[in-house]
């Protein structure tokens, strides 16, 4: 089965080559990449066109991004990779091996990137709650087939919580997720711009507020 990344991007453009570059490893195995630009002022999308199979230009939002990313894409597979993220090299590999064993979907576990030590522990427990709740975070690296993520009709068209929004339709079916122990490289920089421990505080609350029905529209006021 053919796999596609999609990644959605908006002004990354210190970054996006760094993040761009590993992928071609993958991309000389036959995997596409599809880079979803929601309307970047700095030439984020200039700079990814080197490195990417396709890049578009959609309307601001990454659940709608990652769906248009998907709609363009051309694999079997699809796996939505955020902009601040690493996959491990032989993510394609991995994936595989996943789907052969009969999974629909699944995610990576995460390494958060910088300084502070908590960040060690933060991913640590990020990897094993998504193991014990079967919801995994955008960070992870989601992948899922094709069939099933147009069956589910894509993201939820919302400005937060996407990525739980998608988990939570896929248990409802019964269907849990692939949890492939090599890890995806994630930034810390949210982290480390709000503080540690104000960040997991936020995210729980977030979260919280979310299952007890709060409208994402609401919840990403609170989050920005």
């Amino acid at each position: 089965m053919s796999i596609s990344i999609v990644m959605p991007v908006l002004n990354e453009a210190n970054g996006i080559e760094a993040v761009l570059r590993p992928l071609q490893l993958l991309r000389g195995r036959g995997v596409e990449l599809v880079v979803a630009d929601g309307g970047s002022s700095d030439g984020t999308a200039t700079l990814a066109a080197r490195w990417a199979d396709t890049v578009l230009s959609t309307a601001r939002g990454r659940a709608g991004q990652m769906n248009a990313g998907a709609v363009r894409a051309r694999g079997d597979l699809l796996l939505f990779l955020h902009a601040d993220t690493l996959l491990p090299p032989d993510a394609d590999r991995l994936i595989h091996a996943a789907v052969e064993r009969g999974a629909a979907w699944g995610r990576f576990d995460v390494r958060i990137s910088g300084r502070p030590w908590m960040l060690r522990v933060v991913a640590r427990l990020i990897n094993l709650r998504s193991r014990w709740s079967g919801i995994a975070t955008g960070d992870q690296a989601i992948f899922i087939t094709r069939l099933l993520f147009e069956q589910l009709g894509g993201f939820a068209d919302q400005p937060l919580m996407e990525d739980i929004e998608l988990c939570r339709r896929l248990k409802l079916l019964g269907l849990r997720p692939a949890c492939v122990a090599a890890r995806a490289t994630t930034s810390g920089r949210r982290w480390e711009q709000r503080g540690v421990w104000r960040t997991i505080v936020l995210m729980w609350w977030l979260r919280w507020r979310y299952w007890r029905g709060a409208a994402p529209s609401e919840l990403a006021k609170t989050y920005r």
